[in-house]
């Protein structure tokens, strides 16, 4: 058995929050917050709330709350249902160093899991922990081919060792769950993206249901591959897998992964953010107005240049069109989730402003790297001025932190038609003790519909 294989699954077994700096546990509490927020809000679209009804009648009534909803189901159709409902308005937390959404796979599967089991907070935010640590770790390792898009290839993984961790699984049997999830990893291109299909969201969704899967299906007695990561990514879904990067620091107090995450504070693709915050800056700065702008100039990371079109046909296409979201901030003043609802898509003059920003390449960018700008701006306005300003960190990064009150301001704005004010308050307040619920259902009682 390959040794980072080891490596990984003796850290997911031994793992335990005595162990573990405060620090960790407190990011690994925000983290929670964030991502039923953006479950909850999710939720409310009505694909969402119908696949929630699919969920609860092909999965059988099962113990797993549909967030938002007054049914439950099912563990795995649970999953399914919460995670696509988590993604689908582009608030879901992300990380930077792994190149993907960690949270979105690993805590919808631990939430249903958990109730499933009638486990304890404590065991939640393990489980939690290291799948989003394992989850993280071989997106590093990772190098995607241009075409794929990494949402739920190896989120499948991390969700199976959620599963494994709230199951109580050994070193060898939490191994043959990584190795049959990452046969079972999800293939996915950007298209769906650009295009606005909303399918799209079912891609953590499938990467749930997949993961817990994998981890019964080892239990069932099938077999994986001795190293299916570096199958899969060597071969598949990637250009190259380094495994030794994976592992890389792995343990190491201060390390984690879900202390280095990012949470959005923009509704839409993170390539938008550090473009976005570029703007913000200009607009407070100088005060400029769309019909002041003769032109704007984007320089972002390559992949960038397919987020391109100005006249995006729907809201999710929207979230991934560089020049709308630019022009919107400008226009409005508003990049949260109204600010990409399908009435807010042919106003005239949000169109005739992206229509003049220019998306170009640079070549060094990378959203890995903290060494060198994500973003940069150069708005030209018609009295002759260029206003310049270049972002390494995106506000709510690890790097450029938002604070506590932002981020439970952001939770209350997102959950406010589902919980109310008073509802919402008491999920703030009992996910900050989640370390000393005795039942998980202690706090998702409090996430269902009404």
């Amino acid at each position: 058995m390959p040794a980072y294989l080891d490596r990984l699954s003796r850290f997911v077994c031994k793992t335990n929050l005595e162990g573990l700096e405060p620090a960790t546990v407190t990011a690994a509490k925000s983290v929670v917050l964030d991502t039923i927020g953006a479950m909850l809000a999710g939720s409310r679209l009505p694909e969402n709330e119908k696949l929630a009804q699919l969920a609860a009648k092909n999965g059988g009534q099962g113990p797993s709350t549909l967030l938002g909803q007054t049914g439950s189901a099912t563990a795995v159709f649970a999953a399914l249902s919460n995670a696509t409902a988590g993604v689908a308005l582009e608030m879901d937390e992300g990380n930077r160093l792994g190149g993907g959404h960690a949270a979105i796979h690993v805590i919808p599967v631990a939430l249903a899991v958990a109730e499933e089991r009638g486990s304890s907070g404590k065991e939640f935010l393990e489980s939690v922990i290291v799948g989003y640590e394992v989850t993280s770790r071989i997106g590093t390792g990772t190098k995607v081919k241009k075409t794929v898009h990494s949402h739920g290839t190896w989120g499948t993984i991390g969700s199976a060792v959620a599963t494994a961790k709230l199951m109580g699984f050994d070193e060898a049997h939490t191994t043959v769950a990584i190795n049959i999830a990452a046969s079972m990893s999800p293939a996915n291109t950007w298209t769906p993206c650009i295009e606005g299909a909303t399918i799209r969201n079912l891609y953590p969704g499938r990467s749930g249901f997949q993961g817990i899967m994998a981890a019964q299906l080892a239990l069932c007695g099938f077999t994986g591959l001795e190293d299916g990561p570096s199958d899969i990514y060597n071969n598949i879904l990637g250009e190259s897998f380094d495994s030794e990067a994976a592992v890389r620091d792995l343990g190491v107090p201060g390390a984690y992964r879900i202390q280095q995450n990012y949470f959005k504070l923009h509704a839409c693709c993170l390539y938008n953010h550090p473009v976005l915050d570029g703007v913000q800056t200009l607009l407070a700065r100088e005060r400029f107005a769309a019909e002041d702008v003769e032109r704007i100039k984007v320089e972002a990371p390559a992949l960038a240049t397919i987020m391109t079109d100005p006249e995006p046909e729907n809201m999710l296409a929207a979230k991934f069109s560089l020049p709308y979201a630019v022009a919107t901030a400008v226009v409005h003043n508003s990049t949260d989730i109204t600010a990409f609802y399908p009435d807010r898509l042919q106003d005239p003059e949000t169109l005739s402003l992206a229509r003049r920003v220019d998306i170009v390449a640079d070549p060094d960018m990378d959203l890995r790297r903290y060494d060198y700008p994500a973003a940069k701006v150069a708005v030209s306005l018609k009295d002759g001025r260029t206003l310049t300003e270049d972002v390494i960190a995106h506000h709510g990064d690890a790097q450029n932190p938002a604070s506590r009150e932002e981020l439970v301001g952001k939770f209350n704005f997102l959950v406010q038609d589902v919980l109310g004010e008073m509802g919402a308050a008491r999920v703030v307040e009992t996910v900050g003790y989640l370390d000393a619920l005795g039942d998980i259902r202690e706090l998702t009682r409090l996430l269902k519909g009404s």
